[in-house]
């Protein structure tokens, strides 16, 4: 039996390029903003595109925020995507606006430092050994990027060192900053899986594998 995925549809995001290639991955996908069947699904994915203040605006909309809270209280998967990824942190500041995430990790979505601005098109990631993410990927493999704003500094370390770190991925454009996260039933890529080839079908089959 297929899983069952909900990717979340609060107006924002690549919806049904997302849909295709997460069912290419062996999922069984809707694609609704009903907060019930989200909950229920075995994984739950975020897309966004554009600016993390409209984005954040959208999923408040629909309950999204409560949503991702309590299926990870639960320990429920749940994978951001680009800017689905950037709302999971606790604030991004873009044009001299700050506007609150969602909090679920420490830190800032901010500009890029690099010469030309957006970061679009194809780059490598430097992953942990161990990352499940990224199991059976070619460390030389590229994923497309299309975006403006990062994370550039990683601010969560596990308050107890008996607890797992989070398993954090870098890419380099200008400067360094956060292309992946795996934290527990909670993942998230800055870059597009969806557009990213065999490496994206790749690591969206790894992430459906887990639910």
């Amino acid at each position: 039996m297929q899983p069952r995925v909900v990717i979340l549809d609060y107006g924002s995001g690549n919806l049904r390029s997302a849909q295709r290639a997460v069912e290419r991955a062996g999922a069984d996908v809707t694609v609704t903003a009903d907060p019930h069947t989200a909950m229920a699904a075995d994984g739950l994915v975020v897309p966004g595109v554009g600016a993390f203040e409209a984005c954040m605006t959208g999923l408040l909309s629909v309950g999204g925020e409560r949503v991702i809270g309590k299926r990870l209280s639960g320990g429920r998967p749940v994978l951001g995507i680009c800017v689905g990824m950037q709302i999971l942190f606790e604030r991004g500041v873009e044009h001299d606006v700050a506007t609150e995430g969602c909090g679920e990790w420490p830190g800032t979505v901010e500009r890029l430092r690099a010469p030309l601005v957006p970061h679009m098109g194809w780059n490598t990631v430097q992953a942990p050994a161990d990352s499940a993410l990224f199991a059976g990927i070619d460390p030389e493999e590229r994923f497309y990027f299309v975006h403006s704003y990062g994370v550039l500094n990683w601010e969560l370390h596990p308050a107890d060192p008996r607890m797992p770190a989070p398993a954090v991925t870098w890419t380099h454009y200008g400067a360094p900053f956060v292309a992946a996260v795996e934290n527990g039933p909670l993942w998230a890529t800055q870059f597009h899986p969806e557009k990213s080839g065999d490496a994206g079908a790749r690591l969206l089959a790894n992430w459906v594998a887990t639910l």
